[in-house]
């Protein structure tokens, strides 16, 4: 689309903890490139809600997961209807249980109800219903039992890494107890010595069972939790190996590597792409009157400047000293104008807090990527442009017009 004129976190070590991204939709840019700089409030806003967005997907792309244990808890108990171990009725029950609480997360899911609770994921609540509809199924008809033990713990398995040992284990405490007292009516119902100590024996094969299973859960959630904090800590080196330690922005390597990727996006496509070069004027007059620190201090603003004024696609970076890049994907030079011209008035215009005997102005080349081009030669344009700009007399836009 071209652009107009218009100006539980999955991963965390456990359900307590923040939700990080979920698996991303592909992106156009370089790996590990942000669509836009977190610097403006735009831009944080398109973070968020395509954040938000991937999340919900990758939920419900769990959901289909948990359908396909359903689907296949139900087809085993089909199997024993078949073999005359199981009513119609039960296997019927079963499946409408099943259905309707796949139908209520899925709303959840949909409508995004579940980013009110605090563990959006909702594993927990799928876990309880999960486990509550087999124990109802055991209950209805004791030869279920059979199969109430490798699903719930595959159950457990699916929710093992979100859950702390203490939270594992007292979901596992809950199951057998509500367990015993499904066996304790059967005996009660049946009064059937046989069906009783059949179903005393899995229930203690289950019990013996789980304390190690809580364990390794256990094991399972450290070792998450530390992968998980190690993937934040690279994650962060990346972030800053791709920004200007003082500005903010991106840095040279980034901005060059960003303009390689958007030029061959724009080959690709057919859309168009520009440039921009901006450098303040007379920039090392200002360090020299008012010193290195005013100096810095009037290139944070700036750059706070230009980023406020940029599409949340557009790349913003530091190419080195006072010289800065603005890569313009799908934008044609006729919407790119305003936009550069935009920031050059603002920076004209702003009262920049210091004493400074040289007015703070910008001169801005801008060029259009013509099909077939280097970015070399891209980058010899727009720059070109820029001195154009500087030797009309500074403060000023030249549009670079060779290849018209």
């Amino acid at each position: 689309m071209q652009r107009t004129g218009e100006q539980d976190d999955e991963g965390a070590p456990t359900e307590s903890a923040t939700e990080a991204d979920d698996e991303a939709a592909p992106s156009p840019f370089p790996p590990g490139f942000p669509a836009a700089s977190p610097s403006t409030p735009p831009e944080r806003r398109q973070s968020v809600l395509s954040s938000l967005a991937d999340q919900q997907a990758a939920r419900l792309s769990r959901l289909t997961l948990t359908g396909l244990f359903s689907a296949l808890y139900l087809a085993t108990l089909g199997i024993f209807h078949l073999l005359g171990r199981l009513e119609l009725r039960v296997l019927q029950t079963a499946a409408i249980l099943t259905l309707c609480a796949y139908i209520v997360f899925y709303g959840l899911f949909a409508s995004g109800l579940n980013l009110r609770s605090r563990a959006r994921n909702l594993r927990m609540p799928m876990a309880v219903s999960a486990i509550g509809i087999m124990l109802f199924v055991v209950y209805l008809e004791p030869a279920a039992q059979m199969a109430f033990a490798p699903f719930f713990l595959l159950t457990m398995a699916f929710v093992m890494h979100r859950m702390s040992s203490r939270t594992m284990f007292r979901l596992a405490l809950s199951v057998m107890l509500f367990h015993a007292l499904v066996i304790a009516a059967h005996y009660r119902q049946y009064a059937d010595l046989d069906l009783f100590k059949l179903e005393a024996m899995q229930f203690l094969a289950l019990a013996l069972t789980l304390p190690g299973f809580v364990m390794l859960a256990d094991r399972v959630q450290r070792l998450h939790g530390a992968l998980y904090r190690a993937n934040r800590k690279i994650r962060d080196i990346e972030a800053d190996a791709q920004r200007d330690t003082l500005l903010g922005c991106y840095n040279r390597r980034y901005i060059v590597a960003a303009l390689e990727q958007q030029k061959r996006l724009a080959e690709q496509s057919g859309e168009p792409l520009c440039l921009a070069v901006l450098d303040l004027d007379h920039f090392k007059l200002i360090n020299d009157d008012a010193g290195h620190l005013v100096g810095d201090e009037v290139l944070c603003k700036f750059a706070r400047i230009a980023l406020r004024n940029i599409q949340p696609t557009d790349i913003f970076g530091r190419y080195g000293g006072e010289e800065f890049l603005l890569v313009l994907p799908r934008t044609t030079l006729e919407v790119a104008l305003p936009v550069v011209e935009g920031i050059r008035r603002q920076i004209e215009r702003f009262d920049w807090g210091v004493s400074l005997r040289h007015r703070v102005t910008v001169s801005i080349g801008l060029a259009q990527h013509v099909r077939g081009e280097s970015v070399l030669d891209l980058f010899s344009r727009t720059d070109a442009a820029m001195y154009n700009a500087k030797q009309a007399g500074r403060n000023r836009v030249v549009v670079d017009q060779s290849t018209e």
